[in-house]
């Protein structure tokens, strides 16, 4: 018997009454809709109003399911390195066991965020966002053959940067090359340390943070 596809998730955040990434997030769903034969929804209008928040939608083979949360913490994050294997996840959908476990892992280890790898041992993405990094000024993250979602917060600062250099590299590769992380709810987010060992922090980094939102 053949099961249904697992349901596609958007989380959009809301700023000052308003969705400023909607048309990513559509644009994302539209792709992953058609890659996984779920009927994409006719009419999906944009979030709007009320306070700042993180409006969630959920399109399956059921339908759309909708909620609301509060918005998350921006300040540096604790992240360890997580011991679950990074196995491709091309569409944001509800399947994220991996990503489940190595953030329990991590909550129980008093960090924020766990950062996966992958069975080579290349980065790949966290529990919760898109891993970059800065080499010789240019922007780079993992390359999305590796399997990496590719992250409404990355695809922001593509349009910012005009390109996202594709690496396959080690977290020695970048240690020191001032990762941070994004996403779509909390923006450009600093590393404060990875494995208690802290994270350099770097000008490049805050510009694009003060230009993330539009």
């Amino acid at each position: 018997m053949r099961h249904p596809p697992p349901a596609l998730i958007e989380t959009i955040r809301i700023r000052n009454g308003a969705a400023p990434l909607w048309y990513l997030h559509l644009r994302r769903l539209a792709v992953s809709c058609k890659a996984l034969g779920i009927p994409l929804p006719g009419e999906l209008p944009p979030p709007e109003g009320g306070p700042d928040r993180i409006h969630r939608i959920q399109v399956g083979m059921r339908g759309v399911q909708v909620s609301e949360r509060l918005v998350e913490s921006t300040e540096p994050v604790k992240l360890i390195i997580s011991r679950v294997a990074h196995h491709s996840y091309p569409h944001k959908t509800t399947d994220r066991a991996q990503f489940e476990r190595a953030l329990d892992t991590a909550r129980g280890a008093e960090a924020d965020d766990a950062l996966l790898l992958t069975p080579g041992g290349f980065v790949a993405e966290t529990a919760i966002c898109s891993v970059l990094w800065w080499e010789d000024g240019r922007l780079c993250g993992p390359a999305f053959d590796l399997g990496v979602l590719p992250g409404v917060g990355r695809a922001r600062l593509t349009e910012l940067v005009g390109q996202v250099e594709a690496r396959h590299s080690s977290w020695k590769d970048i240690q020191e090359r001032s990762p941070f992380l994004v996403n779509s709810v909390r923006g450009v987010v600093k590393i404060g340390s990875v494995q208690g060992e802290s994270v350099r922090p770097t000008r490049e980094t805050d510009a694009l943070a003060a230009r993330f939102w539009p």
